[in-house]
């Protein structure tokens, strides 16, 4: 195989030339690796390589789904035994796991050569994909727009072609996010699909959920095949295994009650890109049968923004102190937005974290009524186009002052400031559809339905009810037959920074 026949493949077409022995694992790895070499200093999508354990998993005898397809895990919450998970932070960048967490063995369990690890934000507390640490990632639609986040350089590898698929993790829109802004498929599971630990259980009170980003409908229905289902040793999980995504492809759904909207109040203007997204998209499903109206949104998103970004401070308050206690980590270990985030949290209390998770019940019940009337509910992932790295990042000035007010403990009077609102509209305005699901604990999908003007991704999103994932995959599959996406994908000549079609 040539690397040019690698890079029109997804890991389904490559899983069945290595079943029949037609390409060997090591083979596809080479190929892997020479395309990481030509892109990746461009990108910074991979960060750290597992080059012997990769060598050697190559070499034997692989058994499952997707035996000997290349593979990257992400650098956050996917650890793999023997090596440092860092999660974007100096804090972790030596904490060796001792242990592959539940989501890393299920990949290996399905056959997957891991032999490397993608580039996320610290703690994975941005929709941006720029780290102290792990440094820039890169768009390979265009160098100087970001990839997205967290899962940013998962999104931005597989776009680019170094791996058909990778790992990914979702708590506030971090698989969604970078799949829009690469062109993929991103779904983030129904809460209880998919295992945290043995390092943690449900992070983020059950926001968070693992997955994959890929290039195709097949590839993530497989894959996640492969890794859904609760361990039975921890109680939390009580949903129990999917019946088979990939099984189910073929039966395309009909007559489906679609609602769609591009409104927020977090961004009452959303780019025009996005509004044709979401509507060009919703003219396709009516060609297709589907029965599509626009709504009012079924939520106050800057209300449930609130909660959301209430919920993550306390959590990643909760977090850092965990790392300075456990390993004797300094502030300066950790960046300082981080610091800020976190200070905020434990000077807003227990009493606002608590109300924040009651609020959660009405977010939850406002959406069921929603899908009492309708099946989905249609979005555009992003509400506007991949934005320009560098445009959202703290000054370093207010870096500075944001490190004295949490060495003085002074979150409230860093609250008294503003700053929530500021990261309402600034962190979130750009992404304000994505966190309703992952407070809700329900399924939803970003699909690569559109491209701009200036040839950059940009998705949209549909929400399901609990345990619609399934669905959310067919529906996604009978959107890819109509509109096909896979022969586009993100060439990266240094003379070429478009689309370009195979």
């Amino acid at each position: 195989m040539k690397l040019a026949d690698y890079l029109t493949s997804d890991a389904t077409t490559l899983a069945g030339l290595l079943a029949s022995g037609d390409v060997t694992p090591a083979q596809l790895l080479a190929l892997a690796r020479e395309r990481a070499a030509q892109v990746n200093p461009q990108l910074n999508a991979v960060v750290a390589t597992l080059d012997e354990v990769a060598d050697e998993r190559a070499a034997s005898s692989l058994e499952g789904p997707f035996a000997g397809v290349p593979f990257l895990v992400k650098d956050l919450a996917q650890e793999y035994a023997g090596f440092p998970t860092s999660s974007g932070s100096r804090a972790l960048a030596h904490d060796v796991a001792d242990e592959h967490a539940v989501i890393t063995q299920r990949f290996l369990d399905a056959g997957l050569v891991v032999f490397g690890k993608t580039n996320t934000p610290e703690f994975g507390a941005k929709g941006i994909t720029e780290d102290s640490l792990l440094g820039t990632a890169h768009n390979p639609w265009n160098l100087a727009h970001t990839p997205g986040g967290s899962s940013g350089g998962s999104g931005a590898a597989v776009a680019a072609g170094i791996v058909p698929a990778a790992g990914a993790n979702d708590g506030g829109g971090s698989i969604r996010i970078p799949a829009a802004c690469n062109g993929l498929v991103g779904l983030k599971l129904s809460r209880g699909y998919t295992a945290y630990g043995p390092q943690t259980g449900e992070s983020m009170f059950g926001m968070v959920t693992q997955g994959v980003v890929s290039r195709t409908v097949r590839d993530s229905a497989g894959l996640l095949d492969a890794v859904a289902g609760a361990p039975s040793r921890y109680a939390a999980y009580v949903a129990a295994r999917p019946d088979s995504f990939l099984a189910s492809l073929d039966e395309r759904p009909r007559g489906l009650r679609i609602g769609f909207s591009s409104a927020s109040a977090i961004n009452p203007s959303p780019d025009p890109e996005a509004v044709a997204a979401v509507e060009s998209t919703a003219a396709l499903l009516a060609e297709l049968g589907h029965e599509v109206e626009e709504v009012a949104p079924p939520h106050d998103d800057e209300a449930l923004a609130r909660d959301f970004l209430t919920i993550w401070f306390a959590q990643l308050h909760g977090q850092i102190s965990e790392i300075k206690k456990r390993l004797g980590a300094p502030d300066s270990a950790f960046e300082a937005d981080s610091l800020a985030v976190a200070e905020i949290g434990r000077a807003a209390g227990v009493g606002a974290l608590f109300g924040a998770l009651d609020n959660v019940h009405a977010h939850t019940r406002a959406l069921e009524d929603f899908h009492e009337r309708y099946d989905l509910f249609l979005t555009p992932t992003l509400a506007k186009p991949p934005l320009a790295v560098g445009s959202i990042a703290t000054a370093p000035l207010l870096q500075s002052a944001s490190r004295v007010i949490a060495r003085l403990r002074a979150g409230k009077l860093l609250a008294a400031t503003g700053i929530l609102d500021q990261l309402i509209t600034e962190n979130l305005g750009w992404v304000p559809y994505t966190q309703l699901a992952n407070l809700t604990g329900r399924p939803a999908i970003s699909v690569p339905m559109h491209w701009t003007a200036a040839g950059l991704p940009l998705g949209v999103q549909f929400v399901g009810p609990l345990a619609s994932d399934g669905l959310l995959l067919r529906l996604a599959a009978q959107l890819e037959e109509a509109r096909p996406w896979f022969a586009r994908y993100a060439e990266l000549d240094p003379s070429l920074q478009g689309p370009v079609t195979r």
